[in-house]
């Protein structure tokens, strides 16, 4: 599908004479140019030379690999396959992490962006006493204190294994507001080499609804568990040049006591121009032919106004949310979403942002996901004009995806290519 002709000109998104896109994203305000002639490169490094797996490292690569859950803190939550279908254990005794094969678990941060001591000294908060038992249940066990006086041992003050266990208790190695969501495999069943690495679009589309399904839990878990939270961030960074500190699938979750730039910015925008997100939304990319695929209850496309190529899940309906979201309207999202990421593949660094409104906010907001390409690197322009040189366009990028999606395999059924 081709853009408007040259002359149609909407300030949002516009090309000109020369192929120069234009584009201001509605809800934030950024400034994107795309030149011609700068998409025209790989959207991966020239990769380093494979290295073969070694079997004696199975599930050993990295922190987040099952045989090495000693290395992160107490997990909060598992979801687990059974004969019967999905099931979630909570609270699993440091004996026992490895009675049960953990597709997916909820671990807090040992290196939170939030801390817990931001919430102690600057909102007074106090752990729940069911919290505080639930510690001190893992402490007094054997398996669970060796565990956790390891950790505390590696990444903790020195003074704090000599403070008593009411201190470890206080601690945020057991958990604060900052969680990660860490998903079973590090590569890809049957990998024999180091770069078969197994990322959100090698999951099956089952495996991926449950992923999306245990981070919206999440994202409620931790709003309330504390209710001086106003905006829970969730976030996924794949590779390191999308900012992951292991190259295993994991998504984050961190609870903010204020909404941030941009979701405010966004209220502001929707309280001066309530049919905001229904005309730069899904009926601007419709009109644009930027749809790369849809569903029932939901619509992929590119984006526009972002400062890296980007694909955009929306739901069909303008008021959902992760507390009202239905189940059909999860499994389209989940669908859409895994398709997204298969348009990039497993080799594409990338950052995929979740949108939505959280409950201090009245005004209707649809759910979105962004899924963004890191493919380039801002850097002295940028800084300089404040205007973003997005190297792919939005027209490329949905042809781009919708020609990969089209010999994809492993799509659930409920996506259709437009």
């Amino acid at each position: 599908m081709s853009a408007p002709a040259a002359g149609e000109v909407d300030p949002h998104l516009h090309r000109l004479p020369d192929g120069t896109v234009k584009q201001i994203n509605p809800f934030t305000g950024t400034q994107v140019w795309t030149v011609p002639g700068r998409g025209n490169r790989p959207l991966t490094n020239q990769a380093a030379p494979h290295q073969r797996l070694d079997p004696a490292r199975a599930e050993r690569h990295c922190a987040f690999c099952p045989e090495r859950m000693n290395e992160t803190p107490p997990e909060r939550i598992r979801r687990i396959r059974t004969d019967d279908g999905w099931r979630d254990l909570r609270n699993v005794p440091a004996g026992q992490l490895g009675t049960t094969q953990a597709e997916f678990r909820v671990i807090p941060n040992l290196f939170e962006i939030v801390s817990l001591r931001y919430w102690y000294e600057n909102h007074g908060y106090e752990l729940p006493e069911a919290e505080l038992a639930r510690r001190r249940a893992y402490l007094a066990d054997p398996q669970g204190r060796a565990h956790v006086l390891g950790l505390v041992g590696a990444h903790r003050p020195a003074d704090l294994l000599t403070a008593g266990d009411e201190a470890i208790v206080a601690d945020s190695i057991f958990g604060g507001f900052h969680d990660v969501i860490v998903a079973r495999r590090h590569h890809v069943d049957g990998a024999t080499c180091d770069d078969e690495l197994a990322s959100a679009s090698t999951l099956s589309a089952d495996e991926h609804e449950q992923y999306v399904d245990f981070t919206l839990a999440g994202i409620r878990d931790l709003f309330a568990a504390n209710e001086r939270i106003v905006n829970v961030v969730a976030f996924q960074n794949w590779l390191r040049p999308a900012g992951a500190s292991f190259d295993h699938l994991h998504k984050q979750l961190v609870g903010l006591d204020e909404l941030g730039r941009w979701r405010s910015d966004e209220v502001v925008a929707l309280r001066a121009d309530p049919d905001l997100f229904t005309r730069y939304g899904l009926d601007f990319a419709e009109r644009n032919g930027l749809v790369v695929a849809s569903a029932e209850h939901a619509v992929a496309f590119a984006g526009f106004g972002h400062r890296y190529p980007t694909l955009e899940v929306w739901t069909r309906r303008l008021d959902a949310d992760p507390w009202n979201l239905t189940p059909e309207e999860l499994a389209d999202v989940s669908a859409l979403l895994h398709a997204c990421h298969a348009a990039g593949g497993p080799g594409v660094p990338c950052n995929e942002e979740w949108h939505y409104r959280p409950p201090s906010v009245a005004q209707p907001m649809p759910l979105r996901v962004l899924l963004k390409w890191r493919i380039s690197t801002p850097a002295g322009f940028e800084g300089g004009s404040r205007i973003y040189v997005n190297t792919i366009d939005p027209w490329t990028l949905a042809d781009r995806a919708r020609a990969t999606l089209a010999t994809a395999d492993g799509l659930s059924a409920r996506v259709h290519l437009a």
